[in-house]
């Protein structure tokens, strides 16, 4: 009986240590999410931000996948995972060639944490003058 007792509270033990652990999941928070480069010149090359963000969660942060909505936008991301506290950057670099008056790009960050997709935004006015 005593035998049996012990299996059933290991069990038990095992399922809650099991269910426990399942539940870790990263957190991404960045220090911002937009960014405006003022005026830029039009041939003045391309301007680039870094995002910067920190893994809140108790678990490893994996960056999927980094898409911008334009071809003039490139986001850089960390392919390797984030540890739980410590901290990683995107920087989103903006071609200004060809692209003459004010915009607004978007960047869709997806991850394996507890928000799936976060978006960054950049703004700015491009001056063909300059």
């Amino acid at each position: 009986m005593k035998k049996y007792l012990a299996i059933v509270v290991l069990s038990l033990l095992a399922v809650v240590a099991f269910d426990a652990s399942a539940k870790k999941q990263a957190q991404i928070k960045f220090s911002e999410s937009t960014f405006d480069f003022g005026v830029i010149a039009e041939h003045g090359g391309p301007v680039s931000h870094t995002f910067n963000f920190t893994n809140t969660g108790d678990a490893n942060l994996v960056i999927l996948d980094a898409k911008a909505d334009c071809g003039c936008t490139e986001p850089q991301y960390p392919e390797q995972p984030i540890a739980p506290g410590k901290s990683g950057k995107i920087k989103v670099t903006f071609k200004p060639i060809y692209r003459p008056g004010p915009f607004t790009k978007v960047i869709t960050v997806r991850t394996n944490g507890k928000q799936k997709k976060v978006r960054l935004k950049i703004t700015g006015t491009v001056n063909p003058n300059k």
